[in-house]
C-alpha cells in the first residue's frame, strides 16, 4: 500500500468549519434543500462525465446509462444518493471537500451577521452545496471512484462535521460517487420514500439526469410474506425545461429551476426564454437574480451562464456569452450548432458565439428596459443591487451605450435623500428652457456634492445637476460622455459655460 492509500484523518480548514456550523444553524428551517444540492452535484458529475467521455469513450467503462439512485435504510437510518458519474480521485476528494478553494470565502464570512435569516441567504449565494448534508446528518460517508481509475484506487471520505474528517483508499468497482447520510435522531422524517419522492419533484424535476428510487412493491397477498423492492423507477421528468415550449412552463417551474440549477434560494427577478431558429440555432433561458452574489466584485471570480451544446453540458461559467458588465445574468444557453469539443479558446475566435452573446446582451437589457417601463419599483430593487456593475456598461459595449444609459439611475439636486432614483430621460424631460447639457458633479458622499459651491449658480437657475458619488462613476462619465444628443458637462472641471443659461452677472 502507498502512503497516499494510507488512512489519514486531517483537519478541515478553519473557514470550512465556520460554514459547516452556519449551514447546520442558518439553513435549518429550510433543511429538505440538502437533497437538492446533493442531486444537483450528483448532476454535474454526471454531465462531466458525459462531455470528457466525448474525447474518451471508455471511461463510460460499458455503462453509458447516467443515473442518480436515491435509496432508504430505515433500520440502520441512513439515507444513501449515488450517481454513477464522473467520481473523484482521492486528491480532488481533498480538494473539493476538504477546503473551500475561494478567495472571497474569508469576506463572506466577514459579512454574517449572526441573524439567522439574513445569515441564510448569504449562505445561499454562496453555494453551500456538499456541506448541506449537515443539516440532518451527523455523520456523511462518501465513497467515490473516478471513471478510468482502477478499482483499488477508490477513495472514502467520512466526517462527523465536528472540525475533522478521515480519508483512505478503498476496493470500489462502480465509478462515480456513493454519499451516505447517518440521518440525525430528530430527521427520520427523510426515511420517508414517499416525503422524498415530493422534495424531489418540487426541486429536481427538471435535472436531465434520471434521478430514481426503488419502486414500491405490491402489497403480498394474505398469507405472503412482503417482498423486498428490487426494481427502480425514475421519479423527476428528467427533460430539460428550456426545451419545453415556454407557454408550457408555469412560474413556479421557472423559480424552482433558476433556485436549483444556479444554486440561489431566491426567486429570480424576471426571466427570458427564447429559441431562436434560422442559421445558428440555439435556446437561451436567461435569468436576472434578485439579489447580488457576495463575490460579484472578486476580479478573479469566474461569471457567466452554461452552455450546452445538444443538451450535452460543456462547461460553466462561459463568459464569451454574456460581456462583463452582465455578470450577473445567470441561465443556460444550448447551441444546435456548436462543435460537441468547443473550448473556451474556440469560443473567442466563433462568429457563432459573437452572435448569440449580441442576441443575450439585447435580451438582457430589453428586460430590463421593460421592468423599468412595468414596475419602476421592482426596477429599483434591481438597481440597488446591480446598478454599480450596469455603469460599466457604456465602457464596455459601445454598440449598447445609449440602451445602457437609458437604464441608469442618478441622485439629483432635485432628488429626494440620496437614492438614485432618476433616469437620464427624467432628467431631459425636466431640463430647463435654452438648458443644452446635462450637468454632473463627482463627489465622495452625497453630501459632499450637494455642498459644493459649484452648485451655487446651478440652483440659483433652478437648473438639476447629477450627483456622482460611486467610485465607478468619475470612470462612467469619461467614457459616457453623452445622451441622446446632449453631452454630459462636469460643473466643476474646465470653464463652465452656460451658453443661453448664461446671464450678464455671471459673465
Amino acid at each position: 500500500m502507498t502512503p497516499t492509500a494510507q488512512k489519514e484523518t486531517l483537519d478541515f480548514q478553519a473557514e470550512v468549519s465556520q460554514v459547516l456550523n452556519l449551514v447546520i444553524r442558518s439553513l435549518y428551517s429550510n433543511k429538505e434543500i440538502f437533497l437538492r444540492e446533493l442531486i444537483s452535484n450528483a448532476s454535474d458529475a454526471a454531465e462531466k462525465l458525459r462531455f470528457e467521455a466525448l474525447g474518451n469513450d471508455a471511461l463510460y467503462e460499458g455503462e453509458p446509462n447516467l443515473n442518480i439512485r436515491v435509496s432508504i435504510d430505515p433500520e440502520a437510518g441512513t439515507l444513501t444518493i449515488v450517481d454513477n458519474g464522473i467520481g473523484m480521485s482521492r486528491q480532488e476528494v481533498g480538494e473539493t471537500i476538504g477546503t473551500i478553494a475561494s478567495s472571497g470565502t474569508r469576506k463572506f464570512l466577514e459579512n454574517l451577521s449572526g441573524d439567522n435569516a439574513k445569515d441564510s441567504q448569504l449562505i445561499g449565494q454562496f453555494g453551500v452545496g456538499f456541506y448541506s448534508a449537515f443539516i440532518v446528518a451527523d455523520k456523511v460517508t462518501l465513497t467515490t471512484r473516478r471513471a478510468g481509475m482502477q478499482p483499488d484506487e477508490g477513495v472514502r471520505w467520512e466526517s462527523s462535521g465536528e472540525g475533522s474528517y478521515t480519508i483512505e483508499n478503498v476496493d470500489r468497482t462502480e465509478r462515480g460517487t456513493e454519499i451516505v447520510l447517518h440521518l440525525r435522531d430528530d430527521e427520520k422524517e427523510f426515511l420517508d420514500a414517499w416525503r422524498l419522492r415530493g422534495i424531489i419533484g418540487k426541486f429536481s424535476d427538471h435535472i436531465a439526469i434520471p434521478v430514481e428510487m426503488l419502486k414500491e412493491p405490491e402489497p403480498p397477498a394474505e398469507g405472503e410474506e412482503a417482498k423486498p423492492a428490487t426494481e427502480w423507477e425514475q421519479v423527476n421528468r428528467g427533460t430539460a425545461l428550456w426545451m419545453r415550449n415556454k407557454s408550457e412552463v408555469s412560474d413556479e417551474e421557472y423559480h424552482e429551476f433558476y433556485k436549483n440549477t444556479c444554486h440561489d434560494f431566491e426567486d429570480p427577478l424576471t426571466w427570458a426564454h427564447n429559441r431562436v431558429e434560422g442559421t445558428n440555432e440555439y435556446t437561451s433561458l436567461l435569468f436576472v437574480p434578485s439579489r447580488a452574489p457576495f463575490d460579484m466584485w472578486e476580479r478573479e471570480q469566474k461569471h457567466g451562464v452554461k452552455l450546452y451544446v445538444r443538451r450535452v453540458f460543456i462547461m460553466d461559467e462561459a463568459d464569451k456569452l454574456m460581456p462583463h458588465y452582465l455578470r450577473f445574468v445567470k441561465g443556460v444557453v444550448d447551441s444546435d450548432d456548436l462543435p460537441l469539443n468547443v473550448s473556451r479558446e474556440i469560443l473567442q475566435h466563433d462568429k457563432k458565439i459573437d452572435s448569440i452573446r449580441g442576441a443575450n446582451v439585447k435580451r438582457v437589457l430589453g428586460l430590463l428596459e421593460k421592468m423599468a417601463k412595468d414596475d419602476e419599483e421592482k426596477y429599483q430593487s434591481f438597481w440597488k443591487e446591480f446598478g454599480r456593475v450596469l455603469k460599466e456598461g457604456p465602457a464596455e459595449d459601445f454598440a449598447n451605450r445609449e440602451k445602457v444609459g437609458g437604464l441608469l439611475r442618478f441622485a439629483t439636486t432635485k432628488s429626494e435623500g440620496d437614492g438614485e432614483t432618476v433616469s437620464l430621460d427624467r432628467y431631459i424631460e425636466r431640463m430647463a428652457e435654452k438648458q443644452e447639457k446635462i450637468y454632473y458633479i463627482t463627489a465622495d458622499t452625497p453630501a459632499a456634492a450637494r455642498n459644493s459651491p459649484h452648485l451655487e449658480v446651478f440652483k440659483k437657475k433652478d437648473i438639476e445637476v447629477l450627483l456622482l458619488t460611486d467610485r465607478v462613476d468619475e470612470w462612467l462619465v469619461s467614457h459616457f460622455t453623452d445622451y441622446k444628443g446632449k453631452h454630459l458637462q462636469s460643473v466643476a472641471k474646465g470653464e463652465l459655460d452656460l451658453g443661453e443659461l448664461e446671464d450678464k452677472e455671471d459673465k
